[in-house]
């Protein structure tokens, strides 16, 4: 057995996949102990003996809630306040009163060490006994209870750091002690000392936590990175910040698998859920990214590229100042939730909104094993549209077109602003709420199909069990391209993937069954940032010709002529995991009227009837026709009127315009 766990902000998810047979089960999710909503699953399917892989929010959440550990930042002399500083960028260029996240780590535990390594690697200041022992005196004092070193030009040489590293890791009452050396062996300081600080900041959470959960298990598990790989909960117990989007990563990883078994690779995944929505445009292939911000730091690891807008099942609607109709970011969550879930909550929500449309039908939420309230929807709804003055209908209804707008901008960041068109690609949507938006989004985008999954609710938690075993090495080896040969990467690429090797022997592979992927940074002499391309050995100009057309693809031109330089090398060590078996489904005719078990009113425009479909009783084959609704246990799918959809072997629901 094999069984993949998703925590999210309202549920938390599983799959169990037994031989040929995947069970689906989704439980609320337990904020306060995300390890109480887990076991519970594990119990409930008498998975005990499962072999686990899980998805968390745990990293993710402590750092959006500032809920992480108390860290203490160590620099070399001078540079105590990088965090502080950070760069110059603005993220909204017109706000004339900008503001920004407090650092994660306060002035007074910031903490400065005498030593200075140069730009070549060589030592200008050695580092002495005394200073290392009156800075470990200093941090104890501090209270800290985990620390982040970096220091300037440790990735080059990271004797100080690693010295510094080895003395507080030594020290009682530290949690954890983060070097950046270990974390990210890569140029630019800010970002080094960000993605340092906060695996710093985040570690001793999940440290605690997956501790936590392996003992009510009685075993390890294997956790989803932010890569779409899994590893051993033991690679990642001093590496928390490679988890920051375990959850979101899985849900892509699972939606392309099964788009690609559909027989579609160039996607645009929808991850909608209680809090938020993930959107990723995958050419072909999953997208992978080493830049990206989260709650204000900046974290330079490599993750699958997802976009999140604060547009989710749970997302609060209210007025703003201006009395204009705001959606999100601000969520119910799981407790007290939507309105409609009876548990204290009064402020509408999409789900609320939904509910009130007609768009879920209140016997059939989660299978209908989780009560909700529709007279509680039109309460909160109703009180909206007071405020106002227009109908609850309507209220509704903009409640729904102001999430659509929120994620249909998210989308086009990911395509059009990226140079893809949007018209060329299928929309994979998945989540909870996901199938109840997709068609309108396709619609507004013109994106010519939808494909749903035939489990959409629990795709994250499917995802966790067809991700490969995975794991990244980076280091700068800054070198402009015109005195780079084969020979130099062969030479420079062999440490990285000698320990590649030995790790993925710790997680069970032989040298012959691991793949490695070569990959380098290059960006033209001047430019501020790099591209990765791949490289294969021996074809170094092949990677300059690929990083031309990315350049060209990414950023409307390209430049043969000018010169370009290396600036970091990347290995990806793959282990493959065979995924689980998806049962087909049998086959019937274009009559689907068997999964046919009611009608209901939608408001629209004007009151109009559509049918409720069970998707467990779809075959193959089947064709259905909007206005309607698609009932199962982990979604519902809303199919608007001029939509139809067409179920294919594999039980997706592939849905186009009328």
């Amino acid at each position: 057995m094999r069984l993949g766990v998703d925590t999210g902000g309202t549920f938390t998810d599983f799959v169990l996949a037994d031989r040929d047979r995947l069970t689906i089960l989704k439980v609320p999710s337990t904020p306060d102990n995300p390890a109480r909503a887990f076991l519970e699953g594990v119990r409930r399917l008498n998975a005990e003996g499962a072999d686990i892989v899980h998805g968390s929010t745990v990293a993710t959440n402590a750092l959006l809630e500032r809920k992480g550990a108390r860290v203490a930042f160590v620099a070399t002399a001078g540079f105590g306040d990088l965090l502080e500083i950070g760069r110059q960028t603005r993220p909204k260029l017109y706000d004339l009163f900008p503001s920004r996240p407090a650092p994660l780590v306060p002035p007074e535990l910031r903490f400065e060490v005498p030593e200075r390594v140069d730009c070549r690697g060589e030592v200008l200041e050695p580092l002495s006994p005394e200073a290392v022992e009156a800075l470990v005196e200093r941090v104890r004092a501090s209270g800290a209870e985990s620390v982040a070193v970096c220091l300037l030009f440790s990735f080059l040489n990271p004797e100080h750091e690693q010295a510094i590293g080895r003395r507080l890791q030594a020290e009682e009452g530290l949690a954890h002690v983060s070097v950046s050396s270990e974390v990210l062996p890569e140029y630019r300081e800010y970002e080094r000392a960000s993605t340092t600080a906060v695996n710093a900041y985040v570690s001793p959470l999940l440290d605690r936590y997956l501790g936590g959960l392996e003992a009510g298990l009685g075993r390890p598990i294997r956790m989803m990175q932010s890569n779409g790989g899994s590893v051993s909960s033991a690679a990642l117990r001093k590496l928390g910040v490679r988890t920051i989007l375990s959850g979101p990563a899985g849900g892509v990883t699972g939606a392309f698998y099964l788009a690609r078994l559909a027989g579609f690779d160039q996607v645009i995944t929808l991850d909608m859920g209680g809090t938020s929505t993930d959107v990723c445009l995958c050419p072909g292939a999953l997208p992978f990214t080493v830049e990206a911000e989260l709650g204000g730091c900046a974290i330079r690891v490599p993750m699958i590229d997802i976009e999140t807008v604060g547009a989710g099942g749970g997302s609060i609607a209210r007025l703003d100042p201006g009395g204009a109709l705001l959606v999100g970011p601000e969520s119910a969550g799981a407790v007290p939730g939507p309105a409609c879930y009876g548990l204290g909550g009064t402020e509408p929500t999409v789900t609320d909104a939904n509910l009130v449309l007609g768009r879920i039908h209140p016997d059939h939420f989660v299978g209908g094993e989780m009560r909700i309230y529709r007279e509680l929807a039109e309460r909160a709804v109703g009180e909206l549209a007071r405020k106002m003055g227009i109908g609850e209908i309507a209220a509704a209804r903009g409640i729904i077109r102001v999430a659509n707008s929120n994620m249909a901008r998210a989308i086009r960041r990911v395509s059009v602003e990226r140079g893809h068109d949007p018209r060329r690609f299928t929309l994979v949507a998945f989540g909870g709420a996901g199938p109840l938006h997709a068609c309108e989004l396709a619609a507004e985008l013109a994106i010519p199909r939808v494909l749903i999954p035939p489990y959409p609710g629990v795709v994250s938690a499917f995802g966790l069990l067809v991700g490969d075993i995975t794991k990244d090495y980076s280091r700068t080896w800054l070198r402009p391209s015109s005195q780079v040969s084969d020979a130099d990467l062969a030479m420079e690429f062999g440490p990285l993937r000698e320990r590649a090797l030995a790790e993925m022997a710790q997680e069970g592979f032989e040298s012959g069954k691991v793949r490695l992927d070569l990959m380098l940074d290059i960006r033209y002499v001047g430019q501020s940032y790099e591209l990765t391309v791949p490289y294969e050995p021996g074809r170094f100009a092949a990677s300059l010709e690929a990083f031309h057309a990315q350049h060209r693809q990414r950023y409307g031109h390209s430049h043969p002529e000018l010169p370009t330089e290396v600036v970091n090398l990347r290995v990806r060590a793959v282990g493959a995991v065979e995924a689980p078996p998806l049962p087909t489904v049998p086959v019937g005719g274009p009559d689907a009227s068997a999964a046919v078990i009611g009608e209901q009113v939608f408001d629209g425009e004007r009151q109009v009837t559509g049918k409720l479909y069970l998707r467990s009783r779809l075959l193959a084959g089947n064709r259905l026709a909007g206005p309607a609704l698609v009932l199962q246990a982990d979604s519902t799918v809303f199919i608007p009127a001029g939509w139809v959809g067409l179920v294919d072997n594999w039980g997706n629901l592939i849905l186009t315009p009328a």
